[in-house]
């Protein structure tokens, strides 16, 4: 069993057991955070690994987070990402659609000048969110500010955003999607007690914080099938204001109920600072126990570690996510033990082509 062998499970057949993590890049085109052929091209470069899952997409107009990421909400965006879908299919990819809604990482520059919505009114600290305007063509971080407590009604609303936005997806050529529940967003806020402290059904105990992610997965699954859904998840992630003493057992009740309901996987996004904390060998064993479908993880893997965890029975597939930007053929560079390019961290977000599809494979490399 090896990182560089097939996966076949939970309706998975892929080449390898490699993911390109979703990564943020901003190079949409505007107005109308449109997905286009320059971002067909960064993606087909790619698809040599088992499975693409995309940068993080909007669901609504009101979702953003950032200026410049896509959505999959309006017609345009989701003819544009046919043109993305199209191409890694043809180069003998496979790719999902990470779908978020930010919740209050957000901005009223988003917002129609209103307030974001969130879980609760609480403003999270030192957290910041991307913004481009005229005064600032290349962007500036700016700070979140208070948000306003979501209504039922709201909340309604978001769970069929989420739903049709994954039909848009399957529409617009995807072989399935990812719901992002990690990483201080929508549904992460309501899994944490910091951020939610509503007294209703979605507030309170581990039981009602899950609910949220839990219609979320069920009206999507209604739309498309549990077998084409996956969920993204970050128990030991705590930027953006997201310390919460509860949060490990409720990302394990949340694992159970989700195993429950046949998602399609289940992806562990892991701190991957320097000083990052360490993951628990208790919870990769609790998480497997309660877990039995696919589980992908992510943060900071290398050949060794990955085929470790892999071996250990604690995950099925490994991402990769900032050796990919530099590496457009990741898989064959690490299967091969070839020298891998580093990334310029300058045009991560933004821009043209420069830092985005002019990174050549090895051999590219090598001839030119």
């Amino acid at each position: 069993m090896s990182l560089f062998s097939p996966y076949q499970k939970s309706g998975f057949h892929l080449a390898n057991r490699m993911v390109m993590a979703p990564m943020t890049r901003a190079r949409t085109t505007q107005p109308g955070n449109i997905p286009n052929e320059m971002m067909a091209a960064y993606y087909a470069q790619r698809a040599s690994a088992g499975l693409i899952i995309t940068e993080a997409t909007q669901i609504s107009d009101d979702s953003q987070g950032y200026s410049f990421t896509p959505g999959v909400y309006t017609p345009a965006q989701v003819a544009g990402w046919k043109l993305v879908t199209d191409a890694v299919h043809q180069a003998g990819g496979k790719i999902f659609n990470q779908l978020w809604h930010v919740g209050r990482v957000s901005h009223p520059v988003f917002q129609q000048g209103q307030a974001p919505i969130a879980p609760s009114a609480i403003k999270p600290v030192q957290t910041q969110v991307w913004i481009v305007d005229e005064a600032h063509p290349e962007g500036q971080m700016v700070d979140c500010p208070t948000p306003r407590e979501m209504t039922q009604a709201d909340i309604h609303r978001v769970i069929q955003d989420f739903a049709n936005a994954a039909q848009n997806a399957i529409d617009a050529g995807f072989d399935g999607i990812e719901i992002h529940g990690g990483n201080g967003y929508l549904i992460d806020q309501f899994l944490r007690t910091n951020s939610n402290h509503r007294s209703d059904a979605y507030g309170g105990s581990p039981e009602k914080r899950i609910q949220f992610l839990l219609e979320v997965v069920d009206a999507v699954s209604l739309k498309i099938g549990a077998d084409k859904v996956g969920v993204r998840l970050a128990p030991f992630v705590t930027f953006k204001d997201m310390g919460c003493p509860e949060i490990v057992d409720t990302i394990l009740l949340a694992a159970k109920a989700l195993n429950d309901r046949g998602i399609a996987y289940l992806h562990l996004s892991e701190a991957d600072w320097d000083d990052a904390p360490q993951i628990p060998q208790t919870f990769r064993i609790e998480l497997r126990q309660v877990f039995s479908g696919t589980i992908i993880v992510a943060g900071r893997y290398d050949v060794i570690r990955a085929s470790e965890i892999i071996e250990q029975g604690f995950a099925d597939l490994v991402a990769f996510g900032r050796s990919f930007i530099a590496n457009p053929d990741l898989p064959y560079r690490l299967q091969y033990q070839l020298p891998l390019a580093n990334f310029d961290k300058g045009p991560l977000f933004g821009g043209s082509h420069a830092g985005y599809t002019d990174y050549p494979a090895y051999a590219e490399a090598q001839s030119a």
